[in-house]
């Protein structure tokens, strides 16, 4: 029987992108919508046919006997709904961050283990095609050891143009309250990409420096430095500042470095060789909807194989890295920049 599943918080990138990616998923049906603002249930009716819709989580979880749900609302929601699904029993799928503290972070994997559900979070950008390529040639062996990954993610301004901000708002990330800035939204993408990207070690040490607009908004600026215990040295840069929207990254190794931007993917031999591994992919948005179908596959393979699959726990080891990343990069930030040790930080 095909899986039964929810989304909770049926905001943009609900409808835009999760919808799109679990009607891949032809084991999988969406059989209701839980949203507190009526706007957004009644968008959920609209899109979707023969969709039950809830204002009330708790009455959905009592009423519909799922096998999941899907977090996609402001992630300051993010734990307490994880929460409240997995005492239902359902396994659990959560738009980044997967929770915004380290004692939410180890409470809700503690939680899915003693009711042997999984929990897992969208690492969509490990999707993007060229990210794909990026990592099928770093493991070929083609970059040798890497020893430094930079990634770089310049936008005009937050996602999710238009509207109010705030806790009812589509521009919660630019509140405090609902989980907003700039090193929550794309931090935790690049953060758990530098992991992956570098074989899936743990970092050791953050330091960063963060820029706000005025005081007391959201961190809107993010300049970050990693280091890994081989040496290695991981490199973002976050801005909402930028006079052009752009992603960008550079890998480099003992024979060679790799350079990606869009969907162009160079490497560069030690020889002065050049070749191009570039990729075709749907236009770059803030939505990403051809990338969430790669992320409802894995998830449907880990409800059907167990919490303890290895991609399972691949995803929850690179969250608490994200999450000490992001918890580390604002103590740096806070202590004009020195490295903030991320040793005994990163247990699952």
């Amino acid at each position: 029987m095909a899986l039964r599943g929810a989304i909770s918080g049926f905001g943009e990138v609900a409808a835009q992108a999760h919808i799109a990616g679990w009607r891949t998923r032809p084991g999988v049906n969406i059989v209701a919508i839980h949203d507190p603002a009526a706007a957004r249930r009644h968008h959920a009716i609209n899109l979707l046919k023969n969709i039950r819709v809830y204002d009330d989580l708790e009455l959905m979880l009592d009423g519909e006997a799922l096998d999941f749900v899907d977090i996609a609302s402001p992630p300051a929601f993010h734990a307490p709904t994880a929460r409240a699904a997995l005492e239902a029993g359902a396994n659990v799928l959560v738009e980044k961050p997967l929770c915004l503290g380290a004692a939410e972070f180890d409470e809700l994997t503690a939680l899915a283990a003693r009711k042997s559900r999984v929990l897992m979070s969208v690492h969509n950008w490990k999707h993007a095609p060229a990210y794909r390529r990026a990592h099928e040639i770093v493991r070929s062996g083609l970059l040798g050891e890497v020893r430094y990954v930079a990634l770089i993610r310049l936008r005009t301004e937050a996602a999710g143009g238009g509207g109010s901000a705030g806790i009812g708002g589509e521009r919660w990330r630019l509140d405090a309250r609902t989980g907003g800035g700039i090193l929550i939204d794309h931090g935790w993408h690049v953060f758990y990409l530098m992991q992956w990207l570098m074989g899936g070690v743990a970092p050791s040490a953050v330091a960063a420096r963060l820029g706000f607009t005025d005081p007391g908004t959201v961190d809107d600026l993010a300049d970050v430095r990693v280091d890994f215990p081989w040496g290695a040295i991981g490199y973002a840069h976050l801005s909402w500042r930028a006079p052009v929207r752009r992603t960008s990254a550079a890998l480099y190794g003992s024979k060679g470095i790799l350079e990606v931007e869009g969907d162009r993917v160079l490497l560069t031999e030690r020889s002065g060789k050049t070749t191009d591994y570039s990729v075709t992919d749907a236009a770059d948005d803030s939505y990403h909807s051809a990338w969430f179908a790669g992320v409802a596959e894995d998830f449907e393979r880990g409800v059907i194989e167990g919490p303890d699959a290895a991609e399972t726990r691949e995803n929850r080891a690179e969250a608490r890295a994200a999450l000490a990343m992001i918890i580390g990069a604002r103590e740096s930030a806070a202590a004009g920049g020195s490295a903030v040790n991320l040793s005994g930080r990163l247990s699952v």
